[in-house]
């Protein structure tokens, strides 16, 4: 982000009375602000569990990221690449409560099989400064 954008958020946060820095958990969104929950996908300190069919595993990982962007609750998912973590492996990104996004992320399959664990935290940002065409097509069934 170029040192102009910067001060554009940093401007915004004073414009809007700075928003708590870690507000509560059910606590409403500032002006202008939006709640997303981001979950971070991680393989387990152990290495993970062993599974028969990894490939099967994803697949099916993958089929769950799939349905809950047709149902309105992941907007973007994918992994990561470069990072300094191995452990870290990707990151999704749901229009949920806290809870909800933990709750769904736990559904996952390679969750389940103890392949991945999440970390799951609150994300605000300024209205319509992000968004999410093909989690919205999805969601509508055009994709």
């Amino acid at each position: 982000m170029k040192p102009q954008a910067w001060w554009g958020v940093a401007l915004s946060f004073v414009l809007l009375g700075a928003a708590p820095a870690a507000p509560d958990a059910g606590a409403e969104a500032p002006p202008n602000m939006e709640r997303y929950s981001l979950v971070f996908l991680k393989r387990p300190a152990n290495g993970g569990a062993k599974v028969a069919d990894p490939e099967g595993l994803q697949r099916q990982h993958i089929g769950h990221l799939q349905a809950m962007a047709r149902a309105g609750k992941l907007v973007v998912a994918g992994p990561f690449d470069d990072q300094t973590d191995p452990r870290m492996r990707g990151l999704c990104i749901y229009r949920t409560s806290l809870e909800e996004a933990r709750r769904l992320a736990q559904d996952d399959p390679a969750v389940k099989a103890g392949r991945l664990e999440v970390e799951v935290l609150s994300w605000w940002v300024e209205k319509g400064a992000i968004t999410f065409p093909i989690g919205e097509a999805m969601q509508q069934g055009r994709r």
